[in-house]
């Protein structure tokens, strides 16, 4: 054994995924996880620097492993992820406790490079970017996908749309599709295993091209045996199709939810952001989408002060969240990313009106939620069980088709099972219930 990895992880689903499949190849070649910092010979950062929040946590964390690599000389540090990719070098300059920099096409070569670097071969940087991704084929090993029943799969890498606010072109690279043979496969080992639920990541899931259509994709999926449920996220509304739309009225696998991000009410700012769609436009996916599946809930992601935003555009964006009735949000303050067109524009919106506009809103979307919580009280779901829950022993938790939390009396046991239970309470953030 070379000894022990502990790896933090910043962001978002995908990033979590890519730490699975770093934990998978470090297992492999000799490395053992642990979770105590003080006993890990390899730390690896695996970060995020689509939100400026992410991206000085994990800039901070670097620069507090530094009195550890003093400790211990011998201790490898290794940056990946987005960060990783987008200051590269600087990283290696400003911070040269720091042995090695991977950035998002290089995720592969972590075993190598530790090894290296742990022989006193470093420091190490490689940021190139690629249009072969080999990391999106690497199935994690059963021992790091938590929890076991649930399954994530890269299928595609990078975005093509270039919205002004957002960096993900610049640190994803553009979109690289999985071929829908190798997909095809991976969901059929991890039904093998007994995974009971596929959820389908990229950046911009329904622009997938990688040898099918993405609702072909979804339906082949969906007959493949031991599957029950198979979730997606992100999607761009400019690629809600109507086949994409007829999957959720004909596949009873596929859960009745979606992440549809709009991040603005006003198409003048919208026109700003480079989205390629209108106000009534996704108005129209939304009303399509219901009609396909009447009980589906929506997420979505917001954006409030982006550069120019008036109060009469910040009160469109209010309208949409009021007509639409999301279940769920994610509301940010708009913060220039550096190598962006937006971060060119002015940043027009003083931070004291940015803070007003979004506590405002997510005051609004806190009583809309509650509202739709409380409209399912008395109703019946199947919960897919997660496992128990952090606040009360004697619950377990799991989520709806709809992805609502819900909580119930259980035991830790029935992780990874399906349980019909009558909701008796809504709360801010989930559900309370009985078995029926």
């Amino acid at each position: 054994m070379k000894g022990h990895v502990l790896i933090f992880t910043y962001g978002c689903q995908m990033n979590d995924l890519d730490t699975q499949k770093m934990y998978t190849l470090l297992a492999r070649d000799g490395w053992a996880p642990t979770e105590t910092l003080a006993r890990a010979g390899l730390i690896v950062l695996n970060t995020c620097s689509v939100r400026q929040k992410a991206y000085e946590k994990a800039l901070s964390n670097i620069g507090r492993l530094r009195p550890y690599k003093r400790r211990n000389p011998s201790l490898v540090i290794v940056v990946t992820g987005c960060i990783a990719q987008q200051k590269g070098a600087e990283i290696m300059e400003r911070m040269p406790h720091v042995d090695a920099v991977l950035g998002t096409h290089q995720l592969h070569r972590i075993a190598e490079v530790a090894r290296s670097c742990a022989e006193g071969n470093g420091p190490v940087s490689d940021t190139e970017m690629s249009p072969c991704i080999p990391s999106l084929d690497i199935v994690p090993d059963r021992d790091f996908v938590s929890p076991p029943h649930r399954a994530y799969l890269n299928i595609m890498q990078g975005c093509d749309n270039c919205c002004s606010y957002c960096i993900v072109p610049s640190v994803r690279g553009r979109e690289t599709s999985r071929s829908h043979a190798g997909i095809l496969a991976e969901v059929r080992e991890h039904a093998a295993r007994g995974v009971k639920e596929i959820f389908l990541l990229g950046q911009n899931v329904n622009s997938y091209s990688g040898g099918a259509s993405f609702p072909s994709l979804l339906r082949e999926i969906s007959a493949v045996g031991g599957i029950s449920r198979i979730r997606f996220t992100t999607s761009h509304p400019k690629d809600m199709g109507p086949d994409l739309m007829a999957c959720f009225a004909d596949l009873e696998k596929l859960c009745s939810h979606i992440h549809l991000p709009f991040q603005s009410g006003s198409d003048a700012v919208l026109r700003r952001m480079n989205r390629s769609y209108t106000k009534q436009g996704y108005l129209g996916l939304i009303s399509g989408l219901r009609s396909a599946r009447p009980d589906i809930s929506f997420s979505a992601d917001v954006i409030v002060g982006f550069p120019g935003e008036t109060g009469r555009e910040y009160l469109q964006t209010i309208g949409l969240i009021e007509e639409v009735r999301f279940d769920l949000l994610y509301s940010f303050k708009y913060s220039p990313r550096p190598g962006t067109k937006a971060a060119l524009m002015e940043d027009d919106v003083p931070p004291d009106e940015k803070n007003r506009r979004l506590s405002e809103l997510q005051a609004i979307q806190k009583g809309i939620t509650m509202e739709n919580h409380r409209a399912l009280v008395g109703g019946t779901f199947e919960v897919l069980v997660d496992g128990q829950s952090a606040r009360n022993p004697d619950q377990v938790h799991g989520r709806t088709s709809r992805n609502t939390i819900v909580n119930f009396p259980g035991k830790p046991g029935l992780a990874g099972t399906f349980r019909n239970v009558k909701i008796t309470r809504a709360n801010p953030n989930s559900l309370t219930g009985e078995r029926a």
